[in-house]
């Protein structure tokens, strides 16, 4: 049985597991920084996306690399899974051309472009339970897409950086602004505007990004420097914690493990953390070799989560340390550890 599947169904995430978590595999081979990286929802793979302009899926049950696509014109940005088996949806990364890119990895073709943002397109998150897409830009504007055509369903006005994110239902979507202000739509009335509004803090801060928790009671919003655990019906704010800016201005992904137990976020002093919601303490820190983890992801269906910063990690739990030996073989290759 191999390191990922046995997590899969036989053990639950704790703060002894989640100190417990190593790096199990790590993939070395990128001249750049990946920018961004997605789990697929339902299979066990990973995409990632990296300023050389490449497209790169991993088998994450195997710790195994399938395949390489070039964005050689268009560069490649803020990329995330679609519910269409196989395809992704990504953002242009060339300073000229600011479209939505649906592609589809298995034969290497475009499905459909997104035109309208004339500004790089800094957020992007596909609906979960629609084929409804979220593209926030520094143009300004939030727009909406439906997948199925390539025509805008809608658009806000958003003042500074926006950042938008979708909950697990697929009924709400919060868009965040400059200043830490979050307003939350109803995706079927956001024609209406907002129905709730919230400022996380009175000081001024460049929001970076936001999720909401797989139960959609919690909500994330981080800046360069800070990550605010919120409430996600009223605003209020749980916790506070701090991380170091990197050092390249490069925003610093956060992100929430599925059960909506830990936060996981990257620091600009080239390690990685983890808290607990309940308690907001910190449970687990670990040292990046490659430089900051800006990027960081849990797989949805697995004790695994993934970090990426000039190379890609995945981390999962040592079972020597968690009194669970087993022989595995997934991660026995030459250029990562085995565990």
């Amino acid at each position: 049985m191999n390191t990922m599947s046995r997590p899969r169904i036989a053990m639950e995430l704790d703060d002894h597991v989640m100190a417990s978590m190593m790096v199990g595999a790590s993939f070395r081979d990128f001249t750049c920084k990946i920018n961004s990286l997605d789990f697929h929802e339902a299979d066990d793979v990973l995409v990632t996306a990296s300023d050389d302009e490449s497209i790169r899926l991993y088998d994450t049950a195997n710790a195994g690399f399938l395949k390489m696509i070039y964005s050689k014109k268009y560069g490649v940005d803020q990329i995330c899974f679609t519910h269409k088996k196989g395809c992704v949806l990504y953002a242009s990364k060339n300073g000229w051309d600011e479209s939505l890119r649906y592609l589809s990895l298995s034969d290497n073709k475009y499905i459909c472009y997104f035109k309208g943002h004339r500004d790089r397109v800094v957020s992007l998150c596909v609906c979960p339970r629609s084929e409804t897409a979220f593209s926030g830009s520094l143009d300004h504007t939030l727009r909406i897409w439906d997948l199925r055509n390539n025509v805008c369903q809608g658009m806000l006005r958003v003042p500074g950086r926006p950042s938008v994110a979708c909950d697990k239902q697929g009924l709400i979507f919060s868009v965040t602004t400059e200043g830490g202000a979050v307003k939350l739509f109803d995706l079927r009335q956001f024609e209406k505007g907002p129905f709730k509004t919230f400022v996380v803090t009175d000081d001024y801060h460049e929001n970076l990004g936001t999720k909401f928790s797989d139960d959609g009671k919690l909500m994330l919003l981080s800046t360069n420097s800070q990550i605010f655990l919120l409430d996600a019906f009223n605003g209020y704010k749980l916790y506070e914690y701090f991380v170091e800016p990197d050092p390249d201005g490069t925003a610093i992904e956060a992100c929430f493990s599925p059960d909506g137990q830990y936060i996981l976020s990257g620091s600009g002093d080239a390690t990685l953390h983890a808290w607990s919601t309940s308690s907001g303490l910190e449970v687990g820190m670990w040292t990046s070799q490659n430089g900051v983890p800006g990027v960081v992801k849990w797989a949805p269906q697995r004790l695994m989560f993934a970090s990426a910063s000039t190379s890609l990690s995945f981390y999962v739990p040592d079972f020597r340390v968690l009194g669970q030996p087993y022989v595995s073989t997934a991660y026995m290759h030459d250029d990562h550890p085995p565990i």
